[in-house]
């Protein structure tokens, strides 16, 4: 246990080769947590599986026909891994008992890997309505792991991105939420074009669907916030410049805020360059 502790506070390495062959190790067996994006594309998902599948409520044959799966998705781009992953484990598990125990084993698992896998079963999983998504998301959401904070938005978005535009006010508890994760995953999971998804074409035409959601972040105290909205009216701006330049000036002839000055400075940032300012 020790030696798992002294390697849970390593910082992760520069380049794939670099990471320890210790470090590689206690990754595929389950053991501990990636710590950046070098550790996270370096783990051997067939390997960390038959692993740590025996501390999965697992028959054989499920886990044997998992297993198959996650072999054949070896050469597939990593997101695509994790949710065609998360996409097995869930219709494997369709109208088992243990598909809940098993969810919350992958969920609660030392390896972010296991937990992507887990927040990728809620995306498959179409019986979910939007409520539902947003209540399975928070404990991702609000996870220390970085990435795994990505995957939370992911998992509800691309499922649902309609109901983002058409049930919006459900994510006023979000951003009114005291934990600034919380208030984050609610932007990022409401931004126009946001990363490595689609884009919203109903929040690119019309981000005034989203304003209220700003508006209670504009003077967030954490730049992990403030960043997230500056980047959410960034990509508004490709499509609506107006509503950006408009909402920015109103917002800082309201507040002196050093916050809003903030968000409202990186959120001009692509305008700024067109214009050559």
């Amino acid at each position: 246990m020790a030696d798992l502790e002294v390697l849970r506070a390593r910082k992760g390495a520069v380049r794939r080769s670099e990471i320890p062959s210790n470090v590689l190790a206690a990754l595929n067996r389950g053991e501990i947590e990636t710590v950046n994006l070098v550790e996270f594309l370096a783990v051997d998902h067939a390997k960390l599986f038959r692993n740590a599948k025996s501390q999965l409520s697992l028959d054989d044959k499920s886990a044997k026909s998992i297993t198959a799966a996650i072999k054949k998705l070896a050469d597939v781009g990593i997101m695509q891994r994790l949710g065609q992953t998360g996409r097995v484990f869930h219709e494997t598990l369709a109208g088992s008992d243990a598909r809940e125990s098993v969810y919350q084993q992958l969920a609660s698992h030392p390896s972010d890997t296991f937990r992507n896998w887990a927040a990728f079963m809620d995306a498959a999983d179409a019986k979910l309505s939007f409520a539902q998504r947003l209540k399975r998301a928070r404990v991702f959401a609000t996870d220390a792991n970085m990435g795994l904070r990505e995957t939370a938005w992911m998992s509800v978005r691309v499922p649902a991105a309609d109901a983002i535009v058409s049930q919006i006010e459900k994510l006023h508890p979000f951003v009114k939420h005291k934990n600034y994760l919380m208030r984050r995953f609610a932007i990022e999971l409401s931004r126009p074009c946001g990363v490595w998804t689609k884009h919203i074409t109903d929040l690119k035409e019309r981000p005034e669907i989203a304003q209220p959601l700003l508006e209670m972040c504009r003077e967030d105290e954490t730049k992990y916030v403030q960043d997230s909205v500056a980047n959410w009216l960034n990509d508004a701006s490709k499509t609506r410049p107006d509503f950006v330049e408009n909402l920015c000036a109103a917002w800082l002839s309201e507040t002196n805020s050093k916050h809003t000055q903030r968000i409202a400075h990186r959120a001009l940032r692509t305008l700024r360059k067109k214009a050559g300012t």
